[in-house]
């Protein structure tokens, strides 16, 4: 931990240590600013760490965010990190019973393996040729939205013309995504593969006027310019401790420790107010970046909040001895779990689910989605555990909003969990149960997190792992010439709550740089 100079006046002061955060102070200190990082924890990193969950377990998983795709590598580049990630050859596997047999869907593993698997679960070419129209309209939308992500922001028309394609346009911008998926696709299924990326951290039905499930769906298929989701090697952490060296490295401070609990300003100079185990201090600056919701900015500088935040996902990590083997033979589980294995989303079932959750009942059967992250990069597993082939597993619940658990937080998650397992087990021939690992106390290696917990743990409001609902990338009314400024000239949003925010991208963090140097430069 470092501490701040008592009577410095710091050209930036960056509240919070998450990914972002980490990416303005080393943008910021490379261009030769003086900064300071406060962290209220002990560590850096935020949502984005690495840790051991299971005592005595040599095993990091990446407890939270887990997957890279909105990551622009020109910040990579710029930051000269040591940091890599690499594409899974399989993108997703999604089993289901057919006419009494279990079968499924895999895709990935070269076009003529995905075009065959198609045929199998279909009995024709129809659904797959709509699946490539389809996802070749997203990749052209992808190629043309995501180099804007790091420049200023475009207008609505102005990112209308990066599109360059008005029925893509229409089918993700104006139109509820349930529209193009219900008239492009017929099989349940692949419908409900289509609109899983709609729903990730996002409450919506396919119909929602809102489109906020067409937000959700967007920064799911644009990172990258692919919208390819990737595995980081060395878990999560090895982003944001590269980050933390980087800017340590370019002349950063980083107290960690140090919880910020009040911003003054006039507009061009502030005050932060910060609290430590001996007591509190005050840190002036030129420009404060908030790496922080949108509410705890409010909070900080004392405007009005913005309307709550709904976190709405069940967050499972696991370790286990073996992988289990499927009931469905035709696929080996070492393909089935290294893409996204889906459970219960079929495209009814999705709906099926929301009604109930919006009707404020945990879903009879949720549906979720599982990655095993050690398959591709083993490096998170101690060599004995690799070599007793362990291996990790992530899964993602859907549908299930914060709402569900306020009642009991600890009963629900319980339920849930027992439920979202139960739907797995019956796509396996084994029961997961009896592949799990255990830990140094004899415990099963398995931990569930509510949107509740997240809150609590992480201050995600409302355990929302975006910070607020997710926005279009494109200027609207208020949202400045970055998207990270606020009401106080001197103050930006640099994190998930910023425009064009959410996911583990550095976007928000890279533009709130971009802005300071610039009004230093007017």
């Amino acid at each position: 931990m470092s501490a701040p100079e008592a009577t410095r006046t710091y050209d930036a002061v960056i509240v919070g240590g998450g990914h972002n955060g980490l990416v303005a102070a080393a943008y910021l200190a490379r261009a030769g600013r003086s900064v300071l990082v406060l962290e209220r924890l002990d560590h850096t990193g935020g949502a984005a760490v690495s840790t051991r969950p299971f005592a005595g377990v040599d095993a990091r998983l990446s407890r939270y965010s887990y997957l890279v795709s909105l990551l622009p590598r020109k910040i990579v580049r710029d930051l000269g990190l040591d940091f890599r990630a690499i594409t899974r050859t399989i993108s997703s596997y999604t089993p289901v019973e057919r006419d009494g047999r279990p079968t499924g869907l895999l895709v990935g593993g070269g076009e003529r393996r995905t075009r065959e698997a198609f045929a199998r679960l279909t009995g024709s070419g129809s659904e797959y040729r709509a699946w490539r129209r389809f996802y070749e309209m997203t990749g052209r939308v992808a190629r043309g939205v995501f180099p804007t992500l790091t420049e200023p922001l475009p207008t609505r028309d102005g990112l209308r013309r990066a599109v360059g394609d008005e029925e893509a346009w229409r089918t993700l911008f104006e139109e509820p995504l349930g529209v193009a998926v219900e008239e492009r696709f017929a099989d349940d299924l692949v419908r409900g593969v289509v609109l899983t990326d709609a729903l990730i951290g996002t409450f919506a039905d396919a119909h929602d006027p809102s489109l906020k499930q067409n937000r959700c769906f967007l920064y799911h298929v644009i990172g990258g310019g692919t919208g390819a989701w990737d595995v980081p090697v060395g878990g999560m952490g090895a982003l944001t401790d590269a980050l933390a060296d980087a800017a340590r490295a370019a002349g950063a401070v980083i107290a960690t420790g140090h919880e910020a609990v009040r911003v003054d300003t006039d507009g061009r100079t502030a005050e932060v107010t910060h609290r430590t185990a001996d007591g509190e201090g005050v840190t002036a600056a030129r420009h404060v970046l908030v790496n922080a919701s949108p509410r705890e900015l409010a909070r900080l500088t004392g405007d009005t909040p913005p309307p709550p935040a709904e976190g709405a996902q069940l967050k499972v990590n696991m370790l286990l001895e073996r992988l289990p083997r499927l009931r469905d033979p035709s696929v080996d589980p070492r393909e089935a779990f290294a893409g996204t294995f889906h459970i219960a989303e079929g495209y009814g079932q999705l709906a099926a689910a929301h009604a109930q959750a919006a009707a404020g009942e945990p879903p009879a059967v949720p549906p979720s989605e599982i990655y095993c992250h050690s398959l591709t990069d083993p490096t998170i597993l101690g060599p004995d555990l690799a070599a007793r082939g362990h291996q990790t597993l992530t899964l993602f619940g859907l549908h299930t909003p914060a709402r569900l658990f306020e009642r009991d937080n600890d009963a629900v998650r319980e339920e849930l969990l027992k439920s979202t397992l139960a739907q797995l087990d019956t796509h396996l021939a084994e029961p997961l149960a009896d592949c799990l690992a255990t830990d140094a106390d004899g415990r099963p290696c398995l931990e569930a997190r509510s949107p509740l917990d997240l809150e609590r743990d992480l201050k995600l409001p409302g355990g929302n792992i975006f910070h607020r609902e997710l926005s279009w990338p494109h200027a609207q009314d208020g949202t400045g010439r970055w998207g990270v400024e606020t009401r106080h000239a001197n103050v930006l949003l640099c994190g998930a709550g910023a425009v064009r925010g959410g996911g583990v991208s550095g976007v928000p963090g890279h533009n709130a740089a971009m802005a300071v140097l610039e009004a230093g430069e007017a």
